[in-house]
């Protein structure tokens, strides 16, 4: 998949705009494309713009939705927090979010108090989510939450792999992207359609799957629609059904019981 460029829009932020372009290696352009897709950097954000009809598709983590979420939200009785097992938790989970997309599962783990690390192996969606963090960073009521926000740009198989005994997370959060047979569920916003038609599909599902059980103290947790296939290989522990979603658990001493 080429790679996919970035235009600067704003002349007052051209350097931010090459700080992003060097950080995710993604060419810089002096002219706006007049086909495909590209990132553009404006005066308030980043987003991936396309000559298509669909509106911008970026990361959000003080405004809109995002904020809703926070303070409407539900706490811990959220689907996520139930499933990472946040509810009645003495200490919170360290998490780490092995497919970040565009954060917003980890946003509402951290704003519920968690150390969560984001790894997204995607330029343009880590670039998305980087742009959000600063914004976030920079604001005083999301300032909080972003602090307890890490994004690594890189293959969570490998990056997990490379964990060390002290680094492990209890938790990893897996939201694999793949095509689904299940129209209901397929029939996702125009603009959610593109960016996963940049971003590409998840194939490797399955060993992501096992890197992430391998890593994790207490649980994986696999978000999917509430009709899609489990993914492939080992047989969940535990299913929480929601509306339009379900979470297949992976309890660590479940799968691998001690022996006495």
């Amino acid at each position: 998949m080429p790679a996919t460029p970035l235009y600067c829009a704003c002349p007052r932020r051209l350097d931010a705009a090459r700080l992003l372009s060097q950080r995710f290696a993604l060419p810089l352009l002096e002219q706006r494309p007049q086909q495909g897709y590209w990132l553009e950097l404006g005066e308030e954000r980043l987003e991936l713009l396309t000559t298509g009809k669909h509106g911008a598709v970026y990361a959000e983590f003080v405004e809109g939705a995002a904020k809703h979420r926070r303070e409407q939200g539900g706490g811990r009785g959220q689907p996520v927090a139930k499933a990472i097992g946040l509810k009645g938790a003495k200490e919170l989970p360290y998490v780490v979010d092995a497919t970040a997309g565009l954060g917003r599962d980890s946003f509402v783990l951290a704003g519920l108090g968690c150390r969560v690390t984001l790894v997204e192996r995607s330029p343009v969606a880590a670039a998305l989510l980087a742009d959000a963090l600063e914004r976030a960073a920079g604001h005083p009521d999301t300032a909080d939450i972003a602090a307890r926000m890490q994004l690594v740009h890189a293959s969570s198989i490998a990056w997990l792999a490379a964990l060390s005994e002290a680094e492990r997370p209890d938790v990893v959060f897996v939201d694999p992207m793949f095509p689904d047979t299940d129209k209901k569920s397929a029939a996702a916003k125009k603009d959610m359609q593109a960016f996963q038609q940049v971003i590409g599909d998840d194939q490797d599902s399955a060993a992501l799957l096992q890197a992430a059980i391998a890593a994790a103290k207490n649980r994986v947790v696999v978000k999917r629609p509430r009709l899609g296939a489990a993914i492939e290989g080992v047989k969940p522990s535990a299913v929480l059904d929601g509306k339009s979603t379900r979470f297949d658990l992976y309890v660590i001493k479940a799968l691998h019981p001690v022996q006495g």
